[in-house]
């Protein structure tokens, strides 16, 4: 069970990257605080740690031999991002088509590459974290994906969920966002 446990959360940190001990603990049934850190103790050998306002972990060279894993991550500013885009799959109960990074593009007209994508009842939902970006950056995307659906790339309209870092962001994305079907967060929607 120790052993099975260990890879379940190697494996999670391999398709996540960054995670905090909140999130293992929400996605590996952890329990408290104090079981959860007991366990990540228990796993230094194959992550590596580091504190930002909680602990962060992502796999080491040790973690990412013992699962076959070749993407080598260091920390850097990029690794709330990542923490951002976990909350959003957590929050929606770690949908089985999850896929990071994926590129949309129809050849000559429009390319365009997502945070996150997974499918619900045959609907595509489109994640963006909004970060550190210009708000200019954001409405050159929803100009892409509106030209994507312009294309008929999408069956269904789309659902987009945006995860940004203030209300007043939030504001901005909802004018962007005007008629299409959205869900926009902040981060006091989470912690």
């Amino acid at each position: 069970m120790k052993e099975q446990r260990i890879e379940s959360i190697l494996w999670s940190l391999r398709k996540l990257g960054f995670l905090t001990r909140k999130q293992i603990q929400v996605l590996h049934d952890l329990g408290g605080d104090r079981n959860a850190s007991r366990v990540m103790k228990n796993l230094e050998e194959y992550v590596s740690s580091f504190r930002f306002g909680e602990k962060i972990y992502y796999l080491n060279k040790e973690g990412r031999e013992r699962i076959g894993s070749k993407k080598v991550l260091k920390r850097s500013n990029q690794f709330r991002h990542y923490i951002m885009r976990n909350d959003i799959y957590i929050a929606y109960k770690c949908p089985k088509t999850w896929k990071q990074e994926v590129k949309m593009n129809v050849k000559g007209i429009v390319s365009i590459i997502a945070d996150a994508l997974f499918t619900d009842n045959g609907r595509y939902h489109i994640v963006e974290v909004d970060h550190e970006q210009k708000m200019s950056a954001n409405r050159v995307k929803m100009q892409k994906y509106r030209k994507l659906m312009e294309c008929n790339v999408f069956e269904k309209p789309p659902k987009f969920i945006w995860y940004t870092t203030t209300e007043y962001r939030r504001k901005n994305l909802q004018n962007l966002c005007e008629g299409l079907d959205c869900n926009i967060f902040t981060v006091t929607d989470f912690h």
